[in-house]
């Protein structure tokens, strides 16, 4: 460094001295190493950029310096100095150190002596603290200066390491980096519902202004509300999610992440951070200054933050953060149950909501049948408030019971599984002709592995001592396909829902002897080397079919 840089340095050097003695006097033989460290400290102080805003790193602990000059010949000049914590607490202070117009211009440009420094050295202290500062919140500084005169800015984090973000601006006629609020920056609740809220608010004099480089922009999540964007991104970052630059919010979706999801719609953006403590959504809307937030969960709290964000710096300004409770979920409508009727319900495995159906016995004994169709089911069933049935069901499953006439019967259905489950559901008196027909000890079908062919495969299924209809079908599956061919079977569904082509069969038969009430079949005409799911359809006097459980079998590549 050239030497007249030492001379603008030096002003930081008195303003150290002051700070910690109240006086400024020149450095004795016994001093000079406390000097010097003073000075080495102020040599490296940052000088804080003017009209920008700057993003400085904390370290637990260790104070950080920056600084700036005004100078001489703006009288009366004002400047602003806006802080904004993107984390944790911090304390910051401003200090000024005024001195004499031609020494500062002087050291300034390297024209200086060594009496005038001295000079400067033994004048009476004119330092002092004209603003401090301890807290989260976005706070600006207006000051006005008629002195050239020297400023520092300390900042300090106790709590951990952390960043902020300040910005200087001394020519305050050349417009303003941040939007600007209104007069009252509230976010007013105008409507609660079950799934939606509906906020409104006033007007920033920056959007009519700048209509085409402004735009709304809103957070929600269910944990606590943000004074500063910086400060939810921040948050998010910490919890396990990325978000994108606050440039993200003025539709460029290239920037999500893999955990983000972009809505768009109606000129509406919206991006869902998904993490294990909840979900928080952007969701930035324009110029208009009403949403109504929907997808919510009933009987849930959430705080909604909304900034005014300007699209040319990604500047930002918060509005007084708001909260709101969604009303509670209403109770499920209950559906009557009546005699001998089979209805079917489709249960939501996402929502795990309760599925409710309400029953007056008009006789003593009644039986309750259940026919899973798809997915996993738990039934609970009670009679006049106290439970007499509770069980995950699958396949058909039979309720027995018995009670007084008018007896009061609820059945809750629930999903136990993510995926939407279906079921058969019918109740009638214990004597009523039997919806579904006379089942087997088991619904496997088995097929002979030795018997296999090139072209033919050998199956088998146990009967009944009741004479029932017996329709078998095949169907040429993939390698890929066999799981989800199994998984997605509908228990259900019967022959209407196949291809007449897959029809191989219809059969009676029964034996008195249970021991006996086998039968087998062997489907020929099979392609060599291929996979074949057999499905086969029980029918009962009713008319109801039953379907055994599908079966998969390959017939042989060689022979």
């Amino acid at each position: 460094l050239k030497m007249s840089w030492f001379w603008f340095y030096l002003p930081l050097h008195l303003l150290m001295a002051a700070c910690l003695c109240h006086s400024i006097k020149a450095p004795t033989t016994s001093s000079q190493q406390s000097f010097k460290t003073d000075l080495f400290n102020f040599y490296h102080s940052l000088i804080l950029a003017d009209g920008k805003e700057t993003t400085i790193h904390l370290l637990k602990d260790i104070p950080k310096r920056y600084y700036f000059v005004l100078e001489e010949g703006r009288a009366l000049a004002p400047f602003t100095i806006t802080v904004t914590p993107c984390d944790v607490p911090i304390e910051w202070s401003i200090l000024v150190h005024k001195a004499s117009a031609s020494f500062l211009g002087k050291a300034a440009r390297g024209d200086h002596d060594t009496q005038e420094v001295a000079k400067s050295q033994k004048a009476p202290s004119m330092v002092s603290t004209i603003f401090n500062y301890k807290g989260n919140s976005v706070e600006t500084y207006m000051g006005m200066s008629s002195h050239s005169a020297l400023y520092m800015l300390e900042f300090l984090s106790t709590e951990r390491d952390t960043h902020i973000t300040v910005y200087l601006a001394t020519d305050t006629a050349s417009g303003h980096l941040y939007p600007e609020l209104p007069n009252d920056p509230r976010i007013d609740v105008t409507g609660i519902g079950h799934t939606t809220v509906t906020l409104t608010w006033k007007h920033s004099p920056s959007v009519l202004q700048h209509r085409e480089n402004i735009q709304y922009c809103l957070l929600v999540n269910e944990k606590h509300n943000y004074k500063s964007l910086c400060a939810a991104e921040t948050a998010i970052r910490s919890s396990g999610m990325k978000l994108p630059p606050t440039l993200a919010l003025s539709l460029s979706p290239y920037l999500l992440e893999p955990q983000q999801v972009m809505i768009l719609s109606n000129s509406e953006l919206s991006i869902i951070n998904k993490a294990s403590s909840g979900e928080v959504r952007q969701v930035c809307m324009g110029t208009k200054n009403a949403y109504t937030v929907p997808n919510l969960s009933p009987s849930t709290q959430y705080y909604f933050d909304v900034f005014v964000v300007n699209l040319l710096t990604n500047a930002s300004a918060a509005y007084t953060g708001t909260f709101a409770r969604t009303l509670e979920e209403p109770e499920p409508k209950v559906m009557e149950l009546k005699d001998g009727k089979v209805i079917q319900v489709v249960l939501d495995g996402k929502k795990q909501k309760f599925y409710s159906l309400q029953y007056q016995a008009r006789h003593k004994k009644i039986q309750f049948t259940f026919q899973l169709c798809r997915g996993q089911v738990r039934v609970h069933i009670t009679k006049n408030g106290k439970t007499v049935a509770l069980e995950n069901i699958s396949g058909l499953r039979y309720f027995s019971l018995k009670g007084k006439l008018l007896d009061t019967y609820l059945v809750q259905l629930k999903s136990t599984e993510e995926s939407n489950s279906s079921v058969k559901v019918q109740v009638s008196p214990y004597f009523h002709k039997l919806l579904f027909p006379l089942l087997p000890e088991s619904l496997k079908i088995k097929s002979f592995s030795k018997l296999r062919t090139c072209n033919s495969v050998t199956i088998a299924w146990l009967g009944t001592q009741e004479e029932s209809k017996y329709c078998v079908y095949k169907k040429r599956i993939e390698e890929d396909q066999v799981w989800r061919e199994l998984r997605n079977v509908d228990r259900c569904s019967g022959p209407e829902s196949r291809h007449k082509s897959e029809k191989v069969l219809c059969k009676y038969f029964y034996d008195i002897n249970l021991q006996r009430a086998v039968t087998t079949e062997t489907i020929k005409g099979l392609d060599a080397g291929t996979l074949y799911l057999f499905d086969v359809y029980l029918f009962g006097p009713s008319g109801t079919p039953v379907r055994y459980h599908s079966k998969v079998v390959k017939t042989r590549k060689k022979c």
